[in-house]
């Protein structure tokens, strides 16, 4: 057996048997409270799980104040107004929302109508407060929606035409904003602070230790011996580190540290090195048994259980690495790209070694969800303290505690402000959900679709594909999903179309914004990473992934593929299916095949197999 080289015993940038416990001694006392904070963070929302029922206006409250200060204190400043500002935000914050959770047996009774100028004060400062948050946390666009929303609340009695509304008054509707659950405290808020959190936990739990050394060494072992091995790492390690942290810029700079330079240094174009990680990693974000904040997010709107969608998600996800490898395969032949040699594989004793600290947790997620009847945050939670202890231990069977202590303390802080950006973004989305809610602004966008598509499902697809793709450019994922499904989902199931397959199919072209030009986050850091122009590494994903921007509009064409759970051997003929089809899609695409009559043939040959007599 070989040594493991020290490019795959690195997953985060921290060597899997490196000793961390030498910055503990140094910590100053600021980096205490700091990790106060942190610790405090992730212990709420885990006590959380075990509580019991607590009001939604004290639970959803707190939840926004403990991310508060990673927003506004603890993130660098990109100017001096956010510098002075940030303590300012943070105060006011606190304060209001502070006076939500202490006068909570109070508010609930006023039904959603505000009294006195203290209570008006509080709502008019929250609303700033999410909204600057937001923009702090994701930037300008998501604030700048919600903005306008909000305008809309105030002033669209005065819009003339079926687009108006007959006027709200103020009290009442910032009271159902700020003081029910209506709006910043909707379910949705909820599902931020009592569901996605312990996930978030146990995904940095799991990326604080020797796990990710593991699916590296697996991933590497699996597929580095195959025609381009490294590229096909690359999607193997981004799928596993994608269940984990369903965040795909994470994904990108996490694996793509280890996986482009590799790819470069084998021969691959930079420029291909670079797109095989973008897109690989845009998959985590559907990718069992974590999968994204998204998914939780789309449990609370279809009122289903987790692991119903989780299920369904299950051959999508498969369908999405498994038409990424297809194309890497394709320039693997086009370009003569080999494997990695023997001397660069870990070895099955390595893997075997390393492979627990992931395998463990994972399988105890996935026995509590689908083999008891206890809840997803329970799951995450029973995974996370199992996680806890597996920290101790590194690669060799050693226990460590100075190393445990140091990577129990990293784990929190990521976690912590992790749960600090999805704070904000879902609660920003609850204040558009809100306003949709009260004006009925979302049936009348629903009824402009159904207009605008002449009531055929297709047009209606194309078109909220499209929305989606264009809101994901700016917004992140989850953001870009909640509110195309507020809009056009509805139009969707007006059309024939399952509540299940609408809101995936939102959700599919809102995550794929991130290998789509001229906004791709994804592209951005890869290239980097690579020093590719990332226009160029852009161009590349987009071929590397074309058939991803199929298989939302395959799974519509080819029902059987989200029935796993109820038709199993007719989903898995719809993978094969579609699968076939997307494999000479790639083919042409790539260009592996002699001519451009058989390029083209080959096209529309596979789109034939995709949509001529679905599954």
């Amino acid at each position: 057996m070989t040594q493991t080289p020290t490019l795959f015993a690195e997953a985060r940038g921290i060597p899997a048997d490196a000793p961390l416990a030498g910055p503990l001694r140094a910590i100053r006392p600021a980096q205490w409270a700091v990790g106060a904070l942190a610790l405090g963070t992730v212990g709420f929302h885990l006590y959380l799980v075990w509580s019991g029922l607590i009001p939604a206006l004290v639970v959803r409250p707190i939840h926004l104040m403990l991310a508060l200060p990673w927003i506004f204190l603890l993130s660098a400043p990109a100017n001096a107004w956010e510098r002075w500002s940030g303590p300012v935000f943070l105060a006011l914050g606190l304060w209001a929302a502070g006076y939500i959770m202490w006068n909570q047996p109070t508010l609930v009774r006023q039904f959603g109508s505000l009294r006195g100028e203290v209570q008006m004060a509080v709502a008019v400062t929250l609303i700033l407060v999410v909204l600057e948050a937001a923009r702090r946390a994701i930037k300008w666009v998501l604030p700048m929606v919600a903005a306008l929303v909000l305008a809309y609340g105030f002033f669209g009695q005065h819009i003339p035409g079926d687009f108006g509304h007959d006027g709200l008054r103020a009290a009442f509707f910032l009271g159902t904003l700020t003081i029910t659950e209506g709006g910043l405290w909707s379910s949705l808020t909820g599902i931020s602070a009592e569901v996605i959190a312990p996930f978030i936990i146990l995904g940095a739990l799991i990326s604080a230790g020797t796990a990710g050394t593991g699916f590296m060494a697996l991933a590497t072992q699996v597929a580095g011996r195959a025609r381009a091995g490294a590229a096909k790492v690359a999607v193997v390690a981004s799928a596993l580190y994608g269940s984990i942290s369903g965040v795909a810029a994470a994904n990108t700079a996490s694996t793509g540290m280890v996986t482009i330079p590799a790819m470069i240094r084998l021969g691959y174009p930079r420029t291909l090195a670079a797109a095989t990680e973008a897109v690989a990693s845009t998959g985590g974000q559907i990718m069992p048994p974590l999968m994204g904040a998204g998914i939780f997010v789309m449990a609370e709107l279809l009122a289903r259980p987790y692991t119903e969608i989780m299920v369904a998600a299950s051959l999508p996800a498969l369908l999405f690495f498994a038409t990424a490898w297809v194309a890497i395969h394709q320039y693997a032949i086009r370009y003569g790209l080999m494997g990695l040699s023997r001397e660069e594989m870990p070895g099955w004793i390595f893997v075997a070694r390393t492979v627990p600290f992931f395998a463990v947790p994972f399988g105890i997620l996935i026995w509590v969800l689908a083999g008891t009847s206890y809840t997803a945050p329970y799951a995450a939670s029973a995974a996370s303290a199992v996680m806890v202890l597996l920290l101790a231990i590194d690669s060799t069977g050693a226990l460590r505690m100075r190393r445990w202590a140091a990577r129990i303390w990293q784990a929190s802080e990521d976690a912590a402000r992790q749960i600090a950006s999805i704070a904000a973004i879902i609660i920003c989305a609850s204040l558009i959900v809100g306003v949709f809610n009260m004006t009925g602004l979302g049936i009348k966008i629903t009824a402009l679709i159904l207009s605008a598509s002449g009531e055929n499902l297709w047009i209606a697809l194309l078109l909220t594909g499209l929305a989606a793709l264009v809101l994901g450019m700016e917004l992140p994922t989850t953001a870009a999903y909640v509110i195309c499904v507020a809009v056009a989902g509805p139009a969707l199931v007006a059309l024939g179309l399952p509540e299940l397959y609408a809101h995936l199919f939102v959700f599919w072209y809102a995550l794929l914004c991130t290998i789509t030009p001229p906004v791709c986050g994804n592209v951005f850091i890869a290239a980097g990473i690579a020093k590719a122009p990332w226009l160029a590494v852009a161009g590349r994903s987009m071929s590397v992934g074309l058939g991803l921007f199929i298989v939302p509009l395959a799974f519509v064409a080819n029902p059987s593929l989200l029935q796993l759970a109820e038709a199993p051997v007719w989903a898995v003929l719809a993978l094969l299916k579609i699968l076939a089809g997307l494999y000479l899609i790639s083919r042409a695409v790539v260009g592996t095949l002699p001519g451009v009559p058989a390029r083209i043939a080959a096209a529309l040959a596979g789109l034939a197999v995709i949509f001529v007599a679905g599954v």
